[in-house]
């Protein structure tokens, strides 16, 4: 998930600090959801062995699906970002998106 271990004395308003017997001991600092979202692109690519732009229309399209599924269109400038990694436009995107949820409600 590539969170952080800090000093509770440390820790910000976004960490969650975790206390011992009424002690605070530990403070655990979350990751933006912008940089999971790299990081599940990155880790997506590795598992299909090439740039996500190189995958084929379809694999494009089911990789939108876990994406969505995931939660990445929750993070501010999700489409951007997929477009970006998918090599297609923010257009297309959508209509991935689209036409998933159109196979859902037929």
């Amino acid at each position: 998930m590539g969170a952080e271990l800090v000093r509770p004395e440390l820790a910000g308003p976004d960490d969650v600090v975790l206390a011992w017997e009424g002690r605070d001991v530990l403070a655990v600092r979350l990751p933006q959801l912008s940089d999971s979202l790299d990081r599940i692109l990155a880790a997506l690519e590795r598992t299909h062995g090439m740039p996500l732009a190189r995958l084929d229309r379809k694999e494009k399209q089911r990789v939108v699906r876990n994406l969505e599924a995931r939660g990445a269109f929750a993070v501010r400038h999700g489409v951007e970002t997929v477009a970006g990694a998918l090599g297609v436009s923010r257009f297309t995107v959508y209509n991935y998106l689209n036409r998933e949820n159109a196979s859902k409600d037929g």
